[in-house]
């Protein structure tokens, strides 16, 4: 933003390519796991689903905005305060405290928004190009359908709008988030008593990555993008995978084959044809063939 000497897309776009390169040359140093696929295949692939996205949000935004429909989280805040609409516009709060609270409900947002794409079999179909990957490192982090990229977009535009929240406290919140969520994808071996100071307060590699086990009791767990309280407030924390790290099977159980390294089939993937789409994350109740 302005305010801070610098544009929006300037921040977001420098502070994501500063941390990917990050995470790329640790994943190359110290790998957590060994890879299943090349790096070139995969990335070819999740970078082009973040490319349709992209693209997808940019038109979305276009022809909302048309409609005077604030669709982005900047245009949600530019919009609650022309409008004085929100919390913050309506009573006199500390800025550190308008802050403070800003971000953990943002966050919770966040994580109420995971565990609903892992409950409603709609946004499960949708959820499930993200989990289909064979592999977890930094580019699983941008392996989002355009469909939930722009559903998510929806819901943070509008916790923003009940909030009020100003626009540099969201780009910078965008910001921190966008960065925590390809640390915690990443692959690299973060030291055990780093994992156990880190870990109270932030989402680690670690913890994420059991989120993304063929086992539905551990893809139920571990929502958390930024902070790690929420999964142990509702009792949705799994320490440690039952298989561990190094054995753990990452992916779809119905899906281990080819498929989830292929562009077009991972765009296709929430309308194709399957039975198990009609159940939730947890939901081992099939749909029957009539």
């Amino acid at each position: 933003m302005e305010d801070l000497g610098f544009s929006e897309g300037t921040w977001r776009f420098g502070s994501f390519i500063a941390i990917f390169v990050m995470m790329i040359v640790l994943e190359a140093l110290w790998p957590r796991r060994e890879r299943r696929h090349s790096r070139v295949r995969r990335w070819s692939t999740n970078i082009g689903i973040m490319a349709s996205s992209y693209l997808t949000v940019s038109l979305v935004t276009l022809i909302l905005a048309n409609l005077l429909v604030p669709i982005t989280a900047v245009l949600a805040s530019v919009y609650a305060k022309q409008w004085g609409f929100g919390l913050f516009n309506w009573f006199d709060w500390p800025v550190w405290v308008e802050w403070l609270v800003a971000f953990f409900v943002l966050d919770f947002v966040i994580w109420g928004q995971h565990w609903a794409t892992h409950k409603i079999p709609i946004l499960w179909r949708l959820h499930r190009v993200h989990h289909s990957d064979h592999d977890i490192d930094a580019s699983t982090a941008i392996r989002f359908h355009p469909l939930e990229i722009v559903f998510s977009i929806i819901v943070k535009a509008a916790a923003i709008i009940v909030l009020g929240a100003p626009a540099v406290l969201v780009v910078i919140f965008e910001g921190v988030v966008n960065g925590t969520a390809l640390f915690n994808h990443a692959n690299y071996k973060l030291p055990i008593w780093l994992d156990r100071i880190i870990r109270p307060i932030l989402v680690t590699p670690d913890m994420h990555r059991i989120h993304h086990s063929v086992e539905v009791g551990e893809t139920n767990s571990n929502y958390g993008f930024a902070l790690s309280v929420w999964d142990r407030i509702f009792s949705t924390y799994i320490d440690q995978p039952a298989a561990g790290h190094d054995d753990m099977v990452i992916g779809l159980k119905d899906h281990q084959d080819d498929g989830p390294q292929n562009f077009v089939w991972t765009i296709w993937f929430p309308f194709a044809h399957d039975k198990t789409l009609m159940r939730s994350a947890g939901d081992e109740i099939k749909k029957t063939d009539q």
